[in-house]
Formats: structure tokens, C-alpha cells, sequence
């Protein structure tokens, strides 16, 4: 017989004779001459609840099953009397496929966010986490279909490169030498001899590559890993993470803007209607304003101002920040969170930034002092995309590298870009996991990712 998922059984206008689901147990109980088990097969929040009894012929071995124990159950599905939900199956066969024992961490009880990070190849069997990785599953889907929708082409852009994207210089080192050996050539390592024959690296972004595949197919998107070696702990960040990354051609930095806005409000109104049942756990559990929160989002318009602007409301802002506020400075995510959450009151994108802080790539306005670079703030989170207008012409292009300090030959297949057929374009980068963050009102950034990395942990 073939497997029932939990959810689909939910949505079962009427009984049926037979059913067959696998799944964990959660929880049993036990009642004269029967046992009620409470079964999760991770397709959704519910469980199923079985009713077994003491004319099953391994009822007595039903009776020592634990919490975590994985079954096989054939039985027929009928309304149930209880409350809170439709069905229930009553067993005609239980089989035990594996029996967990008594030290089974996951016990019917609420255990902290720190503790289950030290089991996190066993989290998702909470509700919590099941949760988060089905909504993180979901989104996945989103932004695959949003782009599709809209006749991007989908780029896998490389994970080892030799560029530096944003020329921080924190990345992580790839080789295959051996560190116990490493060749010298001038009291230095000698990385011709290494696997590629040059200095390798994690990317931070696929962008440099996403572009030149727009200059060639127009529209394009990348979706995948990135990584940055900064020894940070903060809950905003980790060494691993997913980035959404679009490129499109013969667009500028309004046009970047406006699919920017597009793609936050779709993300987070599609969402709310595939995930319902796993958001009203987080609006039950981890942020009563969440659904506030979304709902304006996909409801209000953004507000888009000048990078001077916000820089003169934060300077004027009757509120003390942690980090001073002066003209030619980052944003910090204080300054963000104030700007979307207490001042404008919704999402807000800042733009025109100083040159001086944004990287190479970004265009120069006509001014000659801002470049045409944008960033979405929203509520809770802050900085939730970052984008640009990119620098299409050769002659500023190369001024920019020679200021940032960078080698033109190790970027001399991104200059042809601008020597052969360059145009106008411009894309963004969206933190998938900050994306994750705002839609659940989860605050720390281990929380959304299966097996989080950051600085002194490398489990799992």
C-alpha cells in the first residue's frame, strides 16, 4: 500500500477504509486496553493520532513505544471525537521500524533556542524547526517561480573563484596543499603549485559572474551559498549563507528599485498563504506583531529616499544610537531599524550613497560623489537587500580599481565585459536567511539555517 502524508489526510473529505502513514512519535499514552500515540511525519504542523489496541498482536510491545520511535501504521481513517481535530486512525497494524531510547533529547516539553543548536541534526522534529525548514522550502520555491514568471534565466555561478566581489579581502582560502608542507618561493607560499595554480577562494558573490551572463541572455538570476571569513558572532551573522542575486540588462537603478519592491512584497504575500498553518506558530510563540508586520510589507508603498536624507533624519532623531551618525558613514542596523520601524513606519529604500563606501562596481552618478547604489530597509531586520546600478563604462570602471587598490588582471574578463558590448544594467543581492527572519520574527540567524557556521563551530 502506498504512504498517506499527514497533510494530505487533512484535507480528506471523507473516511476511508484503509490508510497507510510512516512517521515519529511524538508523544503516547496509555488507557485501558488502548494506546494512543500521536504521530508527525514532517509534512505538517499536526499530528496524526492513532488508536491501537489490546487485540493487536504486539500490543504489549505498542505499550513500551518512546518518544522518537519510528512506525509504520495500516488502519482506517474516521472522524474523531476529539477536539481540534477531523480524523484519527484506528490501527489494524503497527509496525515498529525503529525503537529510540529513553535518552531521546526531544522530550514533550519547550527547550531553548541555545540548547537545540547543540542537536541541530535533531531539531527538525520540533515544531518549531519542522516549521521553519517547510516555510524555508517553500520560499526556495517562491523565488524560483518569481523569476521564472518573469523570464529570468537561472545561473549557477561559481562557489570557488579567484575574485574578491567586494574587495573586503574576508574571505576563506581554498587549497589543496599540504599545510604541513607548503612550497615556498621567496619566503612566501608558492600557490603556482597549488591546485589551480593561483590563489583560490569561497565566494562572497555571484554577482561579477551573474553579470556577465546578463550582458548576454538579459534577465538572469543566481540562488545559492555564499561565504565570508569575518570573525563575527552578532545574530545578523553567519560564514555561510544563501544569497538571491538578479542581474538585469538595460536596466537602471530605478528600474532596479521598482523589482526590488516587486519581489519583497510577492515573497512575503505568497508566503502567507502557502505557509499559514507554520506562521500562526510563530505568531503564537515568537512575535505577536508579525502579522502586522508582513501585512505591511506587501501593503504599503516604500518609501525611497536619498542617502543625505536619511543621514540628516538620523542627525536630527530626538533618540540616542549606540554608533554616531555622520555623513560618508555606513548605515548601521540601528539606523535602519529606526528609519523603517519608528520613522517612516514602513520599508524604506536608501539610495545615492557616497562613493567612498560602496564597492568598485557600483555606477558613478553625475555628481561624482554618490554612486547609483540602493539599500531595502525593513522593519525588525534593517538591511534586507542591497543593490546597484553597475558602472558599464571602461574608463571609470578602471579609475575605481586602481582607487580600491585592486590587480586589473585578475578581473581582466570582467573589464571585457565593458570593452565588448557593454550596456546599462543593474541587480541586487537579498539575504535568503534575513528573508527568513522577517517572515518568522525569528531574531538570530543559526536559527533558520539547517546547520549553521560561524566562528568556533564547524559540527555536524
Amino acid at each position: 500500500m502506498k504512504q498517506t502524508k499527514i497533510v494530505d489526510i487533512l484535507n480528506v473529505e471523507k473516511p476511508a477504509d484503509t490508510v497507510l502513514v510512516k512517521g515519529w512519535v511524538r508523544t503516547r499514552r496509555d488507557s485501558k486496553g488502548f494506546s494512543f500515540v500521536e504521530l508527525n511525519d514532517g509534512s505538517c504542523l499536526k499530528n496524526m493520532q492513532i488508536i491501537t489496541d489490546s487485540n493487536l498482536t504486539n500490543y504489549d510491545d505498542i505499550c513500551r513505544i518512546t518518544t522518537g520511535s519510528a512506525l509504520a501504521v495500516t488502519g482506517k481513517l474516521v472522524e474523531s471525537p476529539g477536539k481540534g481535530q477531523k480524523w484519527e486512525i484506528h490501527a489494524d497494524s503497527v509496525t515498529i521500524i525503529s525503537m529510540a531510547p529513553e535518552t531521546y533529547p526531544l522530550q514533550k516539553k519547550r527547550h531553548t533556542d541555545e540548547f537545540l543548536r547543540t542537536i541541530s541534526h535533531l531539531r527538525p522534529r520540533t515544531n518549531k524547526y519542522s516549521a521553519i525548514f517547510r516555510i524555508r522550502s517553500e520560499l526556495s520555491f517562491l523565488i524560483h517561480k518569481f523569476f521564472r514568471d518573469r523570464g529570468f534565466k537561472y545561473i549557477h555561478t561559481p562557489i570557488i573563484t579567484g575574485s574578491d566581489c567586494e574587495g573586503a579581502g574576508e574571505m576563506f582560502r581554498v587549497t589543496a596543499l599540504e599545510l604541513e608542507n607548503i612550497p615556498k618561493k621567496d619566503g612566501k607560499p608558492d600557490l603556482t603549485k597549488d591546485f589551480f595554480g593561483g590563489e583560490s577562494n569561497l565566494t562572497v558573490s555571484g554577482q561579477l559572474s551573474a553579470e556577465m551572463f546578463a550582458l548576454a541572455l538579459g534577465d538572469v538570476y543566481t540562488f545559492g551559498p555564499t561565504f565570508r571569513a569575518e570573525n563575527s558572532n552578532t545574530r545578523r551573522h553567519a560564514a555561510e549563507f544563501w544569497m538571491v542575486e538578479p542581474e538585469m540588462a538595460f536596466c537602471d537603478l530605478e528600474g532596479d528599485m521598482d523589482l526590488a519592491e516587486t519581489f519583497l512584497k510577492y515573497l512575503t504575500e505568497n508566503i502567507m498563504e502557502a505557509c499559514k498553518e507554520d506562521l500562526e506558530l510563530f505568531y503564537k510563540f515568537v512575535d505577536k506583531t508579525l502579522f502586522d508586520t508582513l501585512s505591511g510589507i506587501v501593503e504599503s508603498g516604500f518609501e525611497r529616499i536619498p542617502y543625505k536624507k536619511a543621514v540628516d533624519i538620523l542627525t536630527k532623531a530626538n533618540k540616542k544610537f549606540e554608533y554616531d551618525v555622520s555623513f560618508g558613514n555606513n548605515l548601521q542596523a540601528e539606523h535602519e531599524r529606526y528609519l523603517a520601524e519608528e520613522y517612516i513606519k514602513k520599508p524604506v529604500i536608501v539610495y545615492d550613497y557616497p562613493k567612498e563606501i560602496k564597492p568598485f562596481y557600483m555606477r558613478i552618478n553625475d555628481d561624482n560623489t554618490t554612486a547609483a547604489a540602493m539599500d531595502v530597509l525593513v522593519p525588525r531586520i534593517g538591511e534586507i537587500i542591497g543593490g546597484s546600478q553597475r558602472e558599464e563604462r571602461l574608463d571609470f570602471l578602471e579609475t575605481r580599481m586602481e582607487e580600491d587598490g585592486l590587480k586589473k588582471e585578475h578581473y581582466w574578463w570582467y573589464l571585457d565585459s565593458r570593452k565588448y558590448g557593454s550596456v546599462p544594467h543593474s541587480g541586487f543581492g537579498l539575504g535568503f536567511e534575513r528573508m527568513l527572519m522577517l517572515i518568522t520574527g525569528v531574531v538570530n540567524i543559526r536559527d533558520v539555517i539547517p546547520f549553521p557556521r560561524t566562528p568556533g563551530s564547524i559540527e555536524f
